[in-house]
């Protein structure tokens, strides 16, 4: 599995809190729902770019979308 930048379960807790659903989300962010849902999973990685249109989306800094200090983003998965 490669690894990416995100935290896919921050992503999916603040896309929930926003009451958005993946498709909601998607279509803001200018991707697919299934894209949203790879995220989400850990199992796609979101570019820098789209990391910036999903944090606007979800009203939060790019930062909110990533792994706490110290440990790495598929342990949050």
């Amino acid at each position: 599995m490669k690894a990416h930048y995100q935290d896919p379960a921050q992503i999916r807790r603040r896309r929930i809190e926003a009451g958005l659903t993946q498709e909601a989300l998607a279509k803001q962010a200018k991707v697919s729902k299934a894209h949203i849902s790879m995220i989400e999973r850990g199992a796609a990685g979101a570019s820098a770019p789209l990391l910036s249109r999903l944090a606007e989306a979800l009203r939060c800094e790019s930062a909110d979308l990533m792994p706490p200090p110290g440990i790495p983003a598929r342990a949050t998965a």
